[in-house]
């Protein structure tokens, strides 16, 4: 599909993000149209670039993952010249979006107040640890970090159980999506009122806002709910695997667990299992008998047993498992790029299916600095003048 026919054609968008929050924002909105012009550090480039060892260097597949639609200029913001190719791409931009740490962005020169001046239209988004006033807003923002700091680190299935860290970035990648959302949100306004605005969010308050039922009950209730222990739900291992069950939603659940794991007898016949209160303060008795039948079988049978009960029910799967699913290819998740430093790239494609707009690739990861003599071109510099921002080490 052309570009000009995608949801954000004609939206400019100069990226200083790195890492993984801001760079998983701007990708999408890449995806669907905007011009993203991503701004890096001559020589090193997005942290991401580096964050492990691997056979292709700068372009290795954590940085190749979020940044597809994107082109890549590689300037020296600290020099006079470097700020000038900045303030002319803003002239003419849509959206500026950073991920630094609060103030860094007005110690280089393009906080929001200097780049309103510059283009009163300018949407100045911010993706920060925990915002710009507050005792913490000298931190870093870090997704475990923000883990820990707003209670999703804390809360487990049970307190005997080591805390530990969430093995996917969940505070990177669900700020990042309330970065795209608050974009989005500023497009639209500014389509009404003529006017850019400013639009901030923070690891701390998105990994907050995500326990919202929680923190509601905690404030009007004063007790924590803990989805993780419900009394019917839970993962349960099998002769070959895992299985996790959620039993919910029905008028009997625990009935038609017996009748699904063949059980000798109807549970919730029992007087101690009779209500849902006396169920939370026995949860380790049922879950008990729960773990002792599912070891007698195979995690297909019982996912079988299950389903013809109509209990939730799923085997516990790899990503490996995940990304060779049927379901992942009838969804069409697993796309192929062919980038000219790493060859072949499989990466996930975009998760949200426009029947008339559908996302495509239309620039695959770039390699660091590839249009810098592009970008410049179309914003007004000349080929001598180029050359001279070239040879100052401005442009590398």
């Amino acid at each position: 599909m052309s570009a000009t026919a995608l949801p954000l054609a004609g939206v400019t968008v100069i990226d200083f993000t790195q890492v993984y929050m801001g760079p998983s924002c701007t990708q999408l909105l890449g995806d669907y149209g905007a011009d993203v012009i991503k701004v890096e550090r001559p020589g090193v480039g997005d942290l991401s670039r580096s964050s492990i060892p691997d056979r292709d260097g700068l372009d290795n597949p954590i940085f190749l993952s979020i940044n597809r639609n994107k082109r890549s200029v590689s300037v020296d913001t600290r020099t006079p010249e470097g700020k000038e190719v900045i303030l002319r791409l803003v002239r003419d931009a849509d959206v500026v979006v950073s991920n630094f740490r609060s103030g860094v962005m007005e110690r280089l020169g393009f906080g929001y107040e200097a780049l309103r001046e510059v283009n009163p239209r300018i949407i100045w988004a911010s993706g920060t640890g925990f915002g710009e006033e507050g005792p913490y807003s000298h931190k870093g923002g870090q997704d475990v970090i923000a883990q820990a700091y707003s209670g999703v680190m804390w809360r487990r299935e049970s307190e005997d159980l080591p805390l530990s860290v969430y093995p996917t970035t969940l505070a990177d990648y669900t700020t990042g999506m309330h970065l795209l959302q608050g974009i989005l949100l500023a497009l639209i306004s500014r389509n009404t009122t003529g006017e850019g605005q400013r639009v901030d969010v923070t690891m701390y308050d998105s990994m907050l806002h995500m326990q919202m039922q929680e923190a509601t009950m905690q404030l009007n209730r004063g007790y924590e709910i803990n989805w993780a222990s419900m009394p019917l739900s839970g993962v349960f291992e099998t002769t070959d695997g895992a299985v996790c069950m959620v039993g919910a939603f029905k008028e009997n659940p625990l009935r038609d667990i017996s009748r699904a794991l063949e059980l000798d007898e109807d549970l919730s016949q029992r007087p101690e299992f009779a209500t849902q209160e006396e169920l939370f303060q026995r949860r380790p008795q049922v879950q008990a008998i729960f773990r002792e039948r599912f070891r007698t079988n195979t995690t297909d049978y019982w996912v079988k047993a299950l389903e013809d009960q109509d209990i939730l029910c799923a085997p516990v799967r790899t990503l490996v498992d995940a990304l060779e699913d049927e379901q992942t290819l009838v969804n069409q998740m697993v796309l192929e790029m062919q980038h000219p430093a790493a060859g072949a790239v499989r990466t996930l494609a975009a998760p949200i299916r426009l029947s008339s707009t559908p996302f495509g690739v239309r620039h695959v990861p770039p390699r660091l600095g590839e249009h810098n003599a592009e970008v410049l071109r179309e914003h007004g510099y000349d080929d001598e003048a180029i050359a001279a921002l070239v040879e100052a080490g401005v442009l590398r």
